[in-house]
């Protein structure tokens, strides 16, 4: 069996909101959590694991790929929370969204600081 991407640990400061952040944004599946995590599972079966560490959190950048609708509708979801966004990962171009890669992107800070990419084409 090739490999594939199964799950990740991602640093939360409250892993029960962002983990509710993370499936409204993304409308993703809530999954069973267990021990220190909150999940939630991804269309392609990836499940992301939400858990507060005993020491700080450094941020950390993840991308999600979105289908043009749910890019609308994730991205009104930002406009609507009031959620500050940008076109770059440098953040200097404040409430817009990039063009780039035949596509539409968007970068934002998720409630625990982590920087998050939304993005309706792959890179390569």
């Amino acid at each position: 069996m090739p490999a594939s991407f199964n799950h990740t640990i991602i640093a939360s400061k409250n892993r029960t909101e962002s983990a509710r952040f993370f499936r409204e944004l993304l409308e993703a599946a809530e999954a069973p959590s267990w021990g220190p995590f909150a999940n939630i599972q991804l269309a392609d079966g990836v499940l992301l694991q939400f858990a507060e560490p005993p020491v700080g959190i450094q941020m950390q950048h993840y991308a999600f790929l979105l289908d043009d609708d749910l890019f609308d509708r994730a991205y009104q979801r930002l406009c609507e929370a009031g959620i500050e966004h940008f076109a770059d990962p440098q953040m200097r171009l404040p409430g817009e969204i990039n063009h780039e890669h035949g596509g539409r992107g968007v970068y934002f800070l998720d409630p625990a600081g982590h920087g998050i990419e939304l993005i309706t084409r792959p890179y390569l």
